[in-house]
Formats: structure tokens, C-alpha cells, sequence
């Protein structure tokens, strides 16, 4: 057989495998479209995405010119039409979103218009989102944080106040692989955050008290529940999770539970399918109604108007949207007669979202929404798990019960699996318990809680809601319990703190090639899914993690653990920097390394990496080193770092980390042994890297001179 002959073998094996799974073909589109989106946010810049469209349009264009060979050549033209749009879309999307950012931090006198008022009691803060007045040398969108005890009465949405503020650009992450709020803040149109200072003065009021449903009813819940239990409630009824600890949030994520706090599709299907049964059964108590009326179709459209106003009370977030969209499509196809949930409402679901918000796909939250539900769906539709657990004749209560618990149990498992991966690249730690943790929790949150505090809100109508609020209290304080006791078990967090880009990429493809094929075709997925897990399980943590602005540092020490070098380095830093290390436990201060001799002014360590010994000096004060024992130092190390600029003969013998070359780098993580060095910023020209500035004059505090 010659290679023509091969070549056609192999082009009809091809097409009746494609023949095979032409169900599922249509389930590849979001993913390409992702794929291109993908795309925008990896390329450096303008001409690379130019680039990428005309190959992606060149691909769909000869696919097109070839349709009539086959399915396999109108496959390739969707699939390379669509990685051109999703760049294109995001593309545009970004450039329509833009807006001036602050230039560098300043403290100003404002008068903005509130545009958005959030309350985090616990952290005693307000967040008030501003859009200033009068002032073309400002943002056109800033947030402030307010401490609790400065907020004046009338503050709301609409309302005009006047302030005094210490403004900073939204800033890049701290290291690679921190938490990019400067990209977040772009699609946001927010140019600029910072701390509001008393007195803050209304000008003029906005909404009447009250106004707000989505505050007045959290303000309500946690009047009702007061700390972590009320915030957890709030957040289940209007998405509000601003009174939850930050120990709590912590344990509930370690435990596998914090899917529970963002409102999504567990959430939504309570909602939707308690609107259904509340409605059903009261219009069947009339038979005149229950004879004339389809009553399910009734049902369904009350249940359609419950999620549609459940998803708008909770602040329309991307999973809420997501879920919405889902219940609506699945009420659809009850009302028509088809099988309602399918993995084509999924992809529907994630179009949907992927057209309006392309820049969410960058976003764990996204992610981890429709990875768990695309494991559930696609878990549930398989004919083998389907036979599993399907109910036979003559099982007994006991026999169903194991089987529900069975069937909770493997989609717990399922669900973990595909979140693993995903928690690992963007949070660095993810809990290995959360399968039988949320075997307990989900049916708890589902047919306790939620009904608990829906009627302690109906009840409280009448004034009868609080020996329902006691109980689901309770509830809670369960809930809570058993994220801590997950949380704190041996072995509950595997931490990863420095999974490369490539690895993701081959996981989560993988992973989606098993998911969405039917054929055994789909297990060729296993294979670049175990190259990606390996990659990242052999990716050595950094030794050195160096903040964009030199102030902090961590240092991988004898014993594994890593050091930090200033004592007074606030919660968020030492949570950021253990993270992104991979430390378990919590940082220790240098100065009290044996390894470590540090003054007022200086730190110099030495640390061990395979065979070599490595010598690193940092400044930790403001004071300055006098130059002459500076560049003495500087020649004894291998790496040098500093907030501040170091005098040009300060050389040491590998790398001098200061002022002026972490204003072009950003962030460092170095890896001693394989001498891997990356930095948060490489070059690309993505409008947050680069934006249009604005900045305003210098304002001089009262009776100071200019």
C-alpha cells in the first residue's frame, strides 16, 4: 500500500470516528472559542494575535474550501474559525473596557458619586466604589476601603461624598503566580484603589435606606446570625460574603466546602426546584385549576422567574449567570418533553458566558464552575455509571440509601478530580478530603440550611422567624464544625506551588478529551493528563520569592521551610508569599535562622541547594547602607536585593535585585538548583501592563507650604 493509500485508510477511519461522536462534536466549540481567548492572554502582543486570527481564519478558510472531502475537513474550519474569534473577542472586548489608570500613588481630595457599597464586617471595613467629580486628572472609577467606624450615615448607592484618600494603581501580581488584581481591575474599569480617610462628608444623598434589597436583607441575616454562621447564611441567600472570618473562608476552602459559599448551580436548582414544588402543589389544591391548567408548565415558568431573581439578588456573578442560564435551558426542555440536563446545555451555558465575558475565562471562578459541572453531567451520562445506580425493583429503603450515597460519593470524587488541577495552578493548595466532606455538607446546605432560612425569612413576615433562626444557626455551627475538623485532619492540603503553564494546559486537556468523547478514543486523554501531572509534581518549589517592590522576601532555609525577611510584614504578604512557596506551615522570621545574620539594616544568608552553598543580602530598613560597605557586601553574594536603588558598583556575582531592575521585572521566584529565575512581568503589551495614565497634582497637607 502506498502512501496515498494510507493516507486514505487513515482519512476513513477518521471520518467514521467523527461519525461516531457527531453528538458531540458540537461540544468543542466553546472550548475552541476558549482556546482562542486562551490565546490573547498567553501571545505578548499585537502582532502575535494579529498572527494568531489570520492562522486561525487560514485554517477555517481551507477547511471551509475542503468541506465537501468530509466531516473532518467542516470540523477543522469551526474549529479554526472559532480560536480566531475567541481572540478577536477578547481583543475587543479589552480595548472597549479601557480606561485611564492612576500613574503612581498619591493622597487626594475627592468628591465622587457612589456607585457601590459594600460591607465586610468582618474585617470592620466598608468598600465604596466612586466615580469621581470634576476631576479629569483622576480614574474614571476608584474603590475605597472605609473603616467601619468612619462611615457616615446615608452612605448608598447614588449618594455624593467628599474625602480624603490614599490612592495606588490596581497592582500586578507580587510574584509569578500570585493573584493578577491590575488584568481583574482592567475588565472591571477600575483605575484605581486605595484607603478613604475620616472625616468623609455626604453632599448629597443617594438611595433612600433600604433601597438596596440585596444590603437590606444581609443586613437583616446577620442581624439575625451574628459572625461567620450569618455571613455564611447571607452569602447562600444575596451572595454577600463580606461577614464571613477569614479562618473560616480559610478552613472551608481547605475542606473542599468553599463551593458552597459562591452562589452556583446547587444553589439555583434549590431555588428553581423549591418555586416549582411550592407552586405545584398549591395551584393542585384547586382541582378546577389542576384540570383546566398544565400546572408543571406553570411550575416551570415560576420556576424560571425564581432563578432569574435569585441570580439577580446575588449580584449576577459569572457561576449565578451560568446556573441561571442552565436552569432555564433544563425548565426548557421539560416544557418541550427532552432530556433536560445534557452536556449541551452545558456548553451552552459556557457560550453564553464566553461571548458576553471572554475575559472570564482567565478567572478560576469560570473554571472551577463548569469543570465541576461538566465532570458531574459527564459522570451521570455514562451508561455504565447510569446502570449503577439506577433504581431496581424490590430495593429496599437500605439498598436505595446506599446507592444515593454511592452515587454522592463518586461525583464527589469525580468533581474533586477535575477541581484539583485548577485550585492547584491558581490558589497553590487544594483539599483532599472534600469528597466525603461534602457527602454531609452538600445535603446539609441543600434540604437544611437554605429551607431552614428561607422560612425563617417568611416567617419573620409575622414576626415568628426566630425559633427558626436558632435553628438553622445550628445548622450552621455544623457546617462550620465540619469544615475545620476536614480542614485540620493530617494530610487534608496538598500544596503545589508552582505548576508551569504547560502542565495545566495538558491536564486540563486531557481532561476535557475524556469528558466530552463517547467513543474509547476518549482515553487517550489519560495520556497527555499524566504527562501534565507528572510535569507539575516534578516542578521544583522556588527558593527565593522577591516582591515587585524588593521590601519582602522569602528564603527556602535548612529543614525545607521557608524565612521571611521583614518581622513586620502585614497577613496578606505572609499568606501570598507561603502560597506561592509551597510552605505548610507558617513563615519563620530570618533573623532567627542559625543560617542568618541579620542587623537592624541588613540580612545575609546562606543556604544549600544540592551541592552548592548560595549567599543572599538584603536590605530590610529604610536606612541607607553606606556605600563603601554596600558594594563590599554586594561582591561576597550571589544575589542581592533591595527596595531602594544600589549604587552602580554593586555587583554581585549573579543577581542584583533592586529598585530600578524590579521596576522591569516585576516579582522574582528563583529556583537555586536548575537556576530557573522567572518574573512577573516578560515583555507582552497587554493594555493593563502599559494602560493610559492620569495623575493628579501634589496636594500638600493643610498648613504645609508647597
Amino acid at each position: 500500500m502506498g502512501a496515498g493509500g494510507a493516507f486514505r485508510q487513515f482519512r476513513d477511519k477518521v471520518e467514521r470516528w467523527l461519525e461516531a461522536e457527531r453528538e458531540q462534536l458540537v461540544l468543542w466549540l466553546p472550548v475552541m472559542l476558549g482556546a482562542g481567548i486562551v490565546a490573547w492572554f498567553l501571545l505578548p502582543d499585537a502582532g502575535r494575535w494579529i498572527g494568531f486570527i489570520a492562522g486561525g481564519g487560514a485554517i477555517g478558510l481551507v477547511g471551509v474550501a475542503a468541506s465537501g472531502a468530509g466531516r473532518a475537513a467542516r470540523v477543522v474550519a469551526i474549529a479554526g474559525l472559532a480560536m480566531a474569534a475567541g481572540c478577536l473577542l477578547v481583543w475587543w472586548r479589552a480595548e472597549r473596557v479601557a480606561a485611564p489608570v492612576l500613574a503612581r500613588p498619591a493622597v487626594v481630595s475627592l468628591t465622587g458619586r457612589v456607585e457601590r457599597v459594600e460591607a465586610l464586617p468582618a474585617r470592620d471595613m466598608v468598600r465604596v466604589t466612586l466615580v469621581p467629580l470634576g476631576r479629569a486628572d483622576l480614574p474614571s472609577l476608584v474603590r475605597v476601603n472605609l473603616a467601619e467606624a468612619d462611615a457616615p450615615k446615608g452612605l448608598a448607592r447614588g449618594a455624593v461624598v467628599r474625602l480624603r484618600a490614599r490612592l495606588m494603581p490596581p497592582p500586578p501580581p507580587s510574584v509569578p503566580g500570585a493573584y493578577d488584581f491590575a488584568r481583574v481591575a482592567w475588565f472591571m474599569g477600575l483605575g484605581a484603589t486605595g484607603k478613604g480617610f475620616a472625616p468623609i462628608e455626604v453632599v448629597r444623598a443617594g438611595d433612600p435606606p433600604g433601597s438596596d434589597l440585596r444590603a437590606r436583607l444581609s443586613g437583616h441575616i446577620h442581624g439575625q446570625i451574628p459572625g461567620s454562621g450569618g455571613g455564611i447564611a447571607s452569602a447562600l441567600a444575596t451572595g454577600d460574603r463580606g461577614a464571613i472570618d477569614d479562618a473560616d473562608a480559610e478552613a472551608m476552602q481547605r475542606s473542599g466546602l468553599a463551593h458552597l459559599l459562591s452562589v452556583s448551580g446547587l444553589h439555583v436548582t434549590a431555588v428553581t426546584a423549591a418555586a416549582m414544588l411550592v407552586v405545584l402543589r398549591l395551584l393542585a389544591l384547586s382541582p378546577t385549576l389542576a384540570l383546566r391548567w398544565r400546572l408543571p408548565l406553570v411550575a416551570a415558568g415560576a420556576g424560571a422567574l425564581a432563578a432569574v431573581g435569585y441570580t439577580l439578588l446575588t449580584g449576577a456573578e459569572v457561576p449565578t449567570i451560568r446556573s441561571c442560564v442552565a436552569a432555564l435551558l433544563v425548565l426548557l426542555a421539560l416544557s418541550l418533553g427532552r432530556e433536560a440536563i445534557t452536556l449541551r446545555l452545558v456548553a451552552a451555558g459556557a457560550l453564553l458566558v464566553l461571548l458576553l465575558w471572554p475575559e472570564a475565562l482567565a478567572g478560576p471562578s469560570f473554571q472551577l464552575s463548569f469543570a465541576a459541572v461538566t465532570a458531574i453531567v459527564a459522570l451521570h451520562e455514562s451508561p455504565r455509571v447510569r446502570g449503577w445506580f439506577a433504581r431496581q425493583e424490590g430495593d429496599g429503603f437500605g439498598r436505595r440509601l446506599l446507592r444515593g450515597l454511592g452515587s454522592l460519593l463518586l461525583t464527589g470524587v469525580a468533581v474533586e478530580l477535575a477541581l484539583m488541577p485548577i485550585a492547584l495552578f491558581h490558589f497553590h493548595q487544594a483539599g483532599l478530603y472534600g469528597a466525603l466532606a461534602n457527602i454531609v455538607a452538600i445535603p446539609l446546605t441543600t434540604f437544611v440550611i437554605m429551607p431552614l432560612e428561607a422560612l425563617a425569612l417568611t416567617l419573620d413576615l409575622v414576626g415568628f422567624g426566630a425559633p427558626v433562626w436558632w435553628l438553622t444557626a445550628r445548622a450552621l455551627d455544623l457546617l462550620l464544625w465540619l469544615a475545620h475538623t476536614t480542614a485540620s485532619a493530617p494530610g487534608a492540603v496538598a500544596a503545589l506551588p508552582a505548576m508551569p503553564g504547560g502542565a495545566y494546559a495538558l491536564l486540563v486537556g486531557g481532561g476535557l478529551w475524556v469528558a466530552l468523547w463517547r467513543t474509547r478514543v476518549r482515553w487517550a486523554g489519560v495520556a497527555p493528563a499524566t504527562i501534565g501531572l507528572v510535569w507539575a509534581m516534578l516542578t521544583p518549589p522556588p527558593d527565593l520569592l522577591v516582591t515587585g517592590d524588593g521590601r519582602h522576601l522569602a528564603i527556602r532555609v535548612a529543614g525545607g521551610g521557608m524565612a521571611l525577611l521583614r518581622e513586620r510584614a502585614g497577613d496578606y504578604t505572609r499568606s501570598m508569599l507561603s502560597e506561592n512557596s509551597g510552605a505548610e506551615d507558617q513563615l519563620a522570621e530570618l533573623a532567627e535562622q542559625p543560617d542568618a545574620r541579620c542587623s537592624r539594616d541588613l540580612c545575609l544568608v546562606e543556604v544549600r541547594s544540592g551541592a552548592r552553598r548560595w549567599r543572599v543580602a538584603a536590605t530590610r530598613s529604610a536606612y541607607l547602607v553606606p556605600w563603601a560597605e554596600m558594594i563590599a557586601l554586594c561582591r561576597l553574594v550571589d544575589v542581592v536585593v533591595s527596595e531602594r536603588r544600589l549604587p552602580p558598583g554593586c555587583t554581585p556575582r549573579w543577581l542584583k535585585l533592586d529598585r530600578e531592575t524590579l521596576a522591569r521585572t516585576g516579582g522574582v521566584a528563583i529556583a537555586f538548583a536548575s537556576g530557573e529565575v522567572r518574573t512577573v512581568r516578560s515583555g507582552g503589551s497587554h493594555p493593563w501592563v502599559d494602560p493610559l495614565t492620569v495623575q493628579p497634582p501634589f496636594q500638600p497637607r493643610t498648613g504645609e507650604r508647597r
